[in-house]
C-alpha cells in the first residue's frame, strides 16, 4: 500500500471516529460508547443479587419480599435493571420531562438485556398517560420504550389497548399509603385480551400502585399473566 493510500485510510478512520463520538449525557466528555461513556456505564446503579420476583426489591434469598407476600401484587413478576437513584434518576427525569427522546431507546436497550427470553409474553402494554397530561407533554415515554422493546424483541405492542381515564394527582408528591387509593378505577382496556400473556411497560416502579391497577384493568379483560417491564425501581430505606 502506497504512502498516500495509508494517509487516506488513516484520515477516514479519524474522520470515522470523530463522527460518532458525541458528549456523554451525564459527565460531558466524549464517548464512542453510545449517550454515556464507559466510565459512567460502569458507575451506574444496575440491580445485583436476589430480588423479590414480583417487584424487584433487593431481598436476601431472591423469592418474595413480605410485602409481596402479605399483599399479592396483580402481576406475577417484574423485570428492572437500575435502582432509581443517581444518575439513573436524572436520565429518567430529561427523557419524562426534559424532550431528551433519544435516551428512550438507550434505556430500552438496558431492559432488553435483562428479559427472560424463555419467558417472553404475547404483547406489550404501555403505561397510559390521561389525555391532559399526553397533549401537555407531547409524548408518552413508557410508549416510545416499549416501541423499542417490541421492535427488538418482535413482540406485538397495544398501543390502544388501555386508557388513563381518570387526570389523577403525581404519584410521586403523595405518601406511599394514598397511591393505592389514587389510583383506584384510573384505568380502563377496551380489547379482549382472553388467554393472553401481557407485559405491562414503565419508566420506574416505586409503590406500585399504577402498574397494579392497570393490571387490574388488564385482568379484567381476560389476560392469564401479567409481567411488568420497567428501567428502575425505587428503592426505599
Amino acid at each position: 500500500m502506497s504512502i498516500f493510500s495509508k494517509t487516506l485510510l488513516n484520515m477516514r478512520l479519524n474522520f470515522r471516529q470523530l463522527v460518532l463520538a458525541q458528549p456523554c449525557v451525564l459527565c460531558g466528555s466524549m464517548s464512542r460508547n453510545g449517550l454515556w461513556c464507559g466510565a459512567c456505564e460502569q458507575a451506574l446503579p444496575y440491580l445485583t443479587g436476589p430480588l423479590c420476583q414480583s417487584c424487584a426489591l433487593p431481598i436476601p434469598d431472591g423469592s418474595l419480599c413480605g410485602h409481596c407476600l402479605a399483599h399479592p401484587p396483580r402481576f406475577t413478576r417484574c423485570t428492572a435493571v437500575f435502582a432509581y437513584t443517581f444518575p439513573i434518576n436524572k436520565l429518567i427525569q430529561q427523557l419524562k420531562y426534559g424532550n431528551q427522546l433519544a435516551l428512550a431507546d438507550a434505556l430500552a436497550k438496558q431492559l432488553v438485556q435483562r428479559i427472560d427470553l424463555t419467558n417472553l409474553p404475547d404483547c406489550l402494554i404501555a403505561m397510559p398517560l390521561h389525555a391532559n397530561k399526553l397533549q401537555y407533554r407531547g409524548y408518552n415515554q413508557a410508549l416510545l420504550l416499549s416501541k423499542r422493546l417490541a421492535r427488538e424483541l418482535n413482540i406485538e405492542l397495544l398501543a390502544h389497548a388501555c386508557q388513563r381515564v381518570r387526570d389523577t394527582p403525581s404519584q410521586s408528591a403523595m405518601p406511599f399509603k394514598e397511591r393505592g387509593k389514587n389510583m383506584r378505577n384510573a384505568f380502563s382496556c377496551n380489547m379482549d385480551l382472553s388467554g393472553k400473556k401481557v407485559a405491562l411497560v414503565d419508566d420506574v416502579l416505586t409503590s406500585g400502585a399504577s402498574l397494579n391497577a392497570l393490571a387490574q384493568a388488564v385482568q379484567k379483560n381476560g389476560a392469564t399473566e401479567m409481567q411488568t417491564w420497567v428501567v428502575a425501581r425505587t428503592i426505599r430505606k
